[in-house]
């Protein structure tokens, strides 16, 4: 077994829209990018049926095969893209100095520069039901589905901002939003709880929770339940939004990465840089405001091209290095 640890001038750590935007970008500016997909090849985007906001697709496209176009086009220009989760992280604090990454909990490599890109995960209620009929009208993106149910009665969960939210979102394009709240008020701010309470078409429900979603290859409607009395009631509606919050993927990078409360990834400025030199990280695992795909493949192009002026400048401190040493 050789003992050589390989080297990568650019690691990209995750799959999605951020992590192809930055292969494309790192790829074609010759920094030879290796990239390791994680658990979910293809990011969030892959448990979705039908994409109708990505720009470039006059009719739509399905979730994944759109995933499949962007990993085409990134390997077009020679990124490698790989299997495998990276399940440990060692930075190095020093500007140039040399990251390692563990692959697998079995093999190391080392990268001069890394961008990360493992998203955030949408939490869910963990209902059977709920987890059948997801992309069969369960969504977490209001934003992203909420167009398909135009005209028609949806319902959604949570009582904190981006739930307040997506129900006025909902709202205006929808007949009837019914909004479930586990407590007996709202966590949102007062702001945002006046314009649920003030737009008609919402059904606001304290106290309440799903029993079941119905529906057998779609959602057709939904059983709750008062936490308080028991009583049960059912309704008929089309789709149903989770929106109870996202855990960013950053479990591996604690200790070492600058991060908020939450535990999404600090960047600095208007940039993609993070604490650590050489070190960028884009798309939802930074950003808690849009959660897009075309947001994240934004911020994907901004990390390689942060990469690439980051390269640049090691390459410029050694030449001046060696000059003085000559």
């Amino acid at each position: 077994m050789s003992d050589t640890v390989e080297r990568i001038k650019c690691l990209i750590i995750g799959s999605g829209p951020a992590g192809y935007t930055a292969a494309i970008y790192a790829a074609r500016a010759d920094m030879h990018p290796i990239m390791y997909t994680g658990m979910e090849p293809g990011g969030q985007l892959t448990t979705t049926t039908e994409v109708d906001n990505f720009p470039g697709y006059p009719e739509g496209i399905d979730g994944p095969a759109m995933m499949v176009d962007m990993q085409k086009q990134a390997e077009r220009f020679g990124t490698q893209v790989r299997l495998g989760m990276v399940t440990e992280v060692q930075f190095n604090e020093e500007p140039g100095g040399i990251h390692k990454a563990c692959i697998d909990n079995s093999t190391w490599v080392e990268a001069e520069s890394v961008i990360i890109s493992t998203g955030a995960t949408a939490k869910y209620l963990g209902l059977p039901s709920e987890q059948r009929l997801r992309g069969g009208g369960v969504s977490a993106c209001a934003v992203c589905d909420g167009f398909f149910y135009k005209n028609q009665d949806v319902a959604i969960v949570g009582g904190g901002d981006t739930a307040a939210e997506e129900a006025t979102y909902l709202a205006n394009i929808c007949s009837k939003v019914t909004m479930l709240v586990r407590k007996d008020e709202m966590k949102a701010s007062k702001a945002m709880q006046h314009r649920v309470t003030n737009t008609k078409n919402i059904d606001l429900k304290y106290n309440t929770v799903i029993d079941e979603v119905l529906g057998e290859q779609v959602v057709e409607g939904l059983r709750m339940v008062n936490n308080q009395t028991g009583e049960k009631e059912e309704i008929a509606i089309t789709g149903l939004f989770i929106a109870i919050g996202h855990k960013p993927n950053t479990d591996i990078f604690k200790g070492q990465l600058e991060m908020d409360d939450m535990g999404y990834l600090i960047t600095k400025g208007k940039s993609t840089k993070t604490n650590i030199p050489g070190v960028f990280a884009s798309g939802d695992v930074q950003d808690k405001e849009y959660r897009q795909a075309i947001t994240a493949a934004g911020t994907g192009c901004m990390a390689a091209l942060d990469a690439e002026r980051y390269l640049g400048s090691v390459e410029e401190l050694k030449e001046k290095n060696v000059e003085a040493n000559m």
